[in-house]
C-alpha cells in the first residue's frame, strides 16, 4: 500500500494543533503509523524508530529547560523534575490536547479495544511526531514545539516541590511520619476496551487517599498524590517537620 493511498483527511487538524505543516506526506504517515496498523497492512514501516528519536529530542529539550531555569538545583532533583515531566501520563495528556488520538493509524484490534485513548499509544505517538518534526524541520523547530508544550508543565511540576513521583515521595513520608509502608488496593470497572481503575492507598490499615485512572499505575499515582499532599499539609499545620523532601526552588527572576 503506497503512501498516497494512506493520505489522511485528519492531517490538517493535527498540523494546526502542532503549528507545523509536514513538508512531505511520507514522514507524516510514518509518524502516525502504529505497529498494529502496519502489521495488518502488509508490514508497513511503523513509527517506532521515530519514537526512539523523538524520545531523545524531548529529553534533551526538557533537560535544557530545567538546567537553565533552576541553576541551583542538585542533580538528583533535576532528574526527579525531568521524570515528573517526561513520562507516559504527561505525554498522553499533551497528546490528548493536540488530538493525536484522532490521527493515529491503528489496526482493527487496537481500534476496537479503545486504542485511540490508550495512554501508552498516545505517548509513543507523540514522541514519534516529535522525531518526525526533528527530521523534517530541524532541531530548532522541534525544540520550539517542545518548549511550548512542556515548559509550562515543568514549571507546574516545580511548583509542587520535590514530590514529583508521588508513590516514591509518599513512601518516604509514610516511613518517616507513620512508621509504615503504603499499600494499594485496586478496583476496576467497565468493559475490557474501556476499563477505569480506582486505587486506594493505605498505611497500617488506614486509608489516606484514592485516585482514578485509565491504568492501574495512573490510579495509584493519583491516590499517592492525594495521600502525600494530605499528609504533607498535616505535618506543616501541626509543625511536625518538613514533608520529607526539599522543595524545588522557583526559577531566578529574568534580568
Amino acid at each position: 500500500m503506497g503512501v498516497k493511498a494512506l493520505r489522511s483527511p485528519k492531517r490538517q487538524p493535527i498540523e494546526k494543533a502542532l503549528g507545523i505543516r509536514f513538508g512531505g506526506e511520507e514522514l507524516y504517515v510514518w509518524a502516525f503509523t502504529h505497529r498494529s496498523f502496519a502489521y495488518e497492512n502488509g508490514g508497513l514501516p511503523t513509527n517506532e524508530r521515530l519514537e526512539f528519536l523523538g524520545d531523545a529530542v524531548l529529553g534533551l529539550v526538557v533537560t535544557d529547560i530545567i538546567y537553565r531555569a533552576f541553576p541551583d538545583l542538585p542533580e538528583g532533583q533535576l532528574a526527579k523534575l525531568r521524570a515528573a515531566t517526561v513520562n507516559m501520563n504527561v505525554l498522553a495528556e499533551v497528546a490528548r490536547e493536540l488530538g493525536v488520538g484522532d490521527a493515529v493509524r491503528l489496526g482493527r484490534g487496537e481500534e476496537l479495544s479503545g486504542g485511540r485513548d490508550k495512554s501508552s499509544i498516545l505517548a509513543d505517538t507523540l514522541e514519534a511526531v516529535l522525531g518526525a518534526i526533528y527530521l523534517d524541520k530541524g532541531l530548532s523547530r522541534a525544540a520550539a514545539l517542545v518548549r511550548r508544550l512542556f515548559e509550562p508543565r515543568v514549571m507546574e511540576a516545580a511548583g509542587r516541590g520535590a514530590a514529583l513521583d508521588y508513590k516514591t515521595s509518599l513512601q518516604e513520608l509514610a516511613a518517616s511520619s507513620l512508621g509504615g509502608m503504603p499499600s494499594y488496593a485496586i478496583e476496576e470497572e467497565g468493559p475490557d476496551h474501556a476499563k477505569r481503575f480506582t486505587a486506594t492507598v493505605s498505611v497500617a490499615g488506614t486509608a489516606y487517599g484514592s485516585g482514578k485512572g485509565r491504568s492501574k499505575k495512573e490510579a495509584e499515582q493519583q491516590a499517592a498524590r492525594e495521600a502525600f499532599e494530605s499528609l504533607a499539609s498535616d505535618r506543616m499545620v501541626t509543625g511536625t517537620g518538613d514533608a520529607g523532601t526539599d522543595p524545588v526552588p522557583s526559577p531566578p527572576p529574568a534580568d
